[in-house]
């Protein structure tokens, strides 16, 4: 089974030998993702922007790897603060409904404290018949 990885170009994915996210099969495991911009280099003091930037992130990285965000299976959510799960879960919402994955949310502390959210996802590629 081959596995390829795919890469944001975060200096992190160095130094902590990470990929993104990483395809193995028909599978796609994405890392946790925070709402860094990487276009602008910078992260948003809003939540509601960082969790909508974590889903554009995410969206790139499955897109890249032939997988959608229709193709959701799991999601795991980490939140920095448990009152802001009142702010995220509508925008999970959004951008879930389609796929309902299987979900988990979790509060942890962060390495960095601009960053509020975090979010780590699996999702299955869909090969079309003869693929």
């Amino acid at each position: 089974m081959t596995r390829r990885r795919i890469s944001s170009g975060s200096s992190f994915e160095k130094l902590c030998s990470y990929s993104r996210a990483v395809v193995h099969g028909d599978w796609v495991y994405v890392s946790g993702t925070t709402g860094f911009d990487y276009a602008k280099m910078s992260i948003s003091d809003d939540l509601v922007e960082q969790t909508e930037q974590c889903f554009r992130n995410i969206d790139k990285a499955l897109v890249e790897a032939g997988s959608k965000m229709a193709d959701l299976v799991r999601i795991v959510i980490y939140l920095g603060d448990p009152s802001d799960f009142e702010t995220v879960a509508p925008i999970v919402g959004k951008w879930c409904a389609e796929c309902r994955p299987a979900n988990t949310t979790v509060v942890a502390r962060f390495i960095d404290p601009k960053i509020k959210i975090e979010i780590e996802t699996t999702a299955i590629i869909q090969r079309s018949e003869g693929e």
